[in-house]
Order: C-alpha cells, then sequence, then structure tokens
C-alpha cells in the first residue's frame, strides 16, 4: 500500500524543485514525490523524502551517533543554545515563517524555532538517514529531506525566511540564494572554550580551529552582513553517561580510545559550554 504524504512534507512542497532537472512542482505521487518530466524521488516509511542524487545519502552520523545525539539533547544540556537559536530566528518578523535548517541532525534546534513561531513551517537537510528518521518527527510542522548541503539545495530561489545552521558545514552562496531580501542566516559555533575540560583530559578530541572564525568572516561576507552575535557560555553538569554520550555524538568519537573512555578519572563531571550565535542579513 503506498505511502500517505506526511502532512509536514506537504506544508513544504511548493519549496521544493527537483534535484534533477530544477523544475518546480513536486507532487506525491504513490509513496514518492515525483516532478513534471518524471523524476521520482521516494518517501521513506519514517516520513523524510530522499532528493540526494547520483550518490547514496551516507554521513559519520551513524545511528550510535544519533542515538547518543538524543539522549544528550534529551538532558536539557544545550537547552540554552536552542534557546539563543529560536530567539534570533523569531526576530525575522514573519507570522507565517518558512525556517531552513542546513545540516539539521536530529531537528532538536528546529524543533526549538518552530515552537517560538507558532504560524511557521520548518525544512531540515541532512544526509544522515539515521538522523532524518528523527527530525521528520521532531515537530509536526518540520518536513525532512536528505540532501548534500555542500552541493545546491533543491529548493527554489527566496523561499526562506530563516536559515539555521547550527554547528552544521555552511554554503554562503545557496543560504543567500534560498533567503528572501529580508531573511535572516542564524548560524551557531563553538568557540574555543567548548568543552574545554573534556578536551584537556581527551586530547584526541576534535579541536576547534583558532581561525574558524576568521574563515567564517571571509566566507559569509561576500554575501551576508553581520546583524548581532550573542556568546552563551556557562557550565554543564554531567554524568558519566552524559559525557560519553557528548563524546559518541561527534566526530571526535572516531579518535578517542576506547580503554580510555573506560577510566572513570578521565572524564569531568562539568563542562564549559560555549557558542556564538550570530544573526545575518542578506547583502
Amino acid at each position: 500500500m503506498p505511502l500517505s504524504l506526511p502532512p509536514a512534507l506537504e506544508l513544504s512542497l511548493d519549496l521544493l524543485r527537483c534535484p534533477t532537472c530544477r523544475t518546480r512542482n513536486l507532487h506525491p505521487d504513490r509513496g514518492a514525490l515525483r516532478c513534471p518530466v518524471g523524476h521520482t524521488f521516494d518517501i521513506a516509511r519514517h516520513g523524510y523524502v530522499g532528493l540526494l542524487t547520483g550518490t547514496r545519502a551516507t554521513s559519520g552520523d551513524d545511528a550510535a551517533m544519533v542515538q547518543a545525539r538524543g539522549r544528550f539533547l534529551s538532558t536539557g544540556a544545550y537547552a540554552p543554545i536552542r534557546k539563543v537559536g529560536a530567539r534570533l530566528a523569531a526576530a525575522a518578523e514573519s507570522e507565517q515563517a518558512t525556517v531552513v535548517d542546513v545540516g539539521c541532525g536530529t531537528g532538536y534546534y528546529l524543533a526549538g524555532v518552530l515552537e517560538q513561531l507558532p504560524g511557521a513551517r520548518g525544512l531540515g537537510l541532512d544526509t544522515s538517514v539515521r538522523a532524518l528518521r528523527s527530525a521528520a518527527r521532531a515537530h509536526e510542522r518540520a518536513a525532512a529531506v536528505a540532501w548534500d548541503v555542500f552541493r545546491p539545495f533543491p529548493l527554489a530561489d527566496g523561499v526562506a525566511d530563516v536559515v539555521l545552521d547550527v554547528f552544521a558545514p555552511r554554503n554562503p552562496a545557496e543560504f543567500r540564494r534560498v533567503l528572501r531580501p529580508t531573511g535572516r542566516l542564524i548560524v551557531v559555533r563553538p568557540t574555543r572554550r567548548h568543552l574545554a575540560e573534556l578536551r584537556r583530559r581527551l586530547p584526541a578530541m576534535v579541536t576547534v580551529d583558532p581561525a574558524k572564525e576568521q574563515r567564517q568572516h571571509r566566507a559569509l561576507d561576500p554575501f551576508f552582513d553581520a546583524v548581532v552575535t550573542e556568546q552563551v557560555e556557562y557550565p554543564a553538569t554531567l554524568t558519566r553517561l552524559d559525557a560519553l554520550d557528548l563524546m559518541a555524538m561527534t566526530p571526535s568519537a572516531r579518535h578517542l580510545n576506547r580503554a580510555d573512555l573506560n577510566d572513570d578519572g578521565l572524564l569531568p563531571d562539568q563542562v564549559t559550554v560555549s557558542v556564538l550565535a550570530t544573526a545575518y542579513q542578506p547583502r
């Protein structure tokens, strides 16, 4: 029996365009989306649609990473990050806003924005099909699409009021193309103090490049002006399981020695959470 179209995906159909021929008007057809030319894209039974063409949608975010992320985020340890992203996005001042979350993961941050914008709809892009299974259920107005954010987005021009990028890769030219002239780009990234206590005890963890801010400025400056930057920094108390999940949900998991992680003395019971959140407007 063909799958019915998820309500959130139906809300976002007008945003999409065929990634193969770039035509608009994707429409549901027997458990898939089809463009007028006939290109067809399956809707997974978990509720997301796979638009990624040419290569399989793969990602470092495997099942274990996604499960760890879900457990960790459910503790509320990153709730202040979610709140600042939602507040900056809400300043877009559009009652019927369209929010595109690039590298959406499990949809945690997108859901936070949609809770602040009762009339908004959301669309999350990610390559990890494991994460998209959660993103498609993160909020009743959030749709999820399998896509590689380094490729031109399968979206029409100027359709987004907000583009959200939290701990995710960036594609500045595409951010600018899909944003309305009055839209906002929200970028959240770690500072060098982020999780410093963990990094000191586990040197194999991925570090924050000290030139990261300069690189971001150079990449975004041709397309955007910064409106406001807020720093969010606070101590977060961790259980041992929280600390293990925090490491397991990031690429650092590949660099850590399992034997080291079994040593209780290596894991701190408190870490510094430190991020910068910047709202940009299109040039």
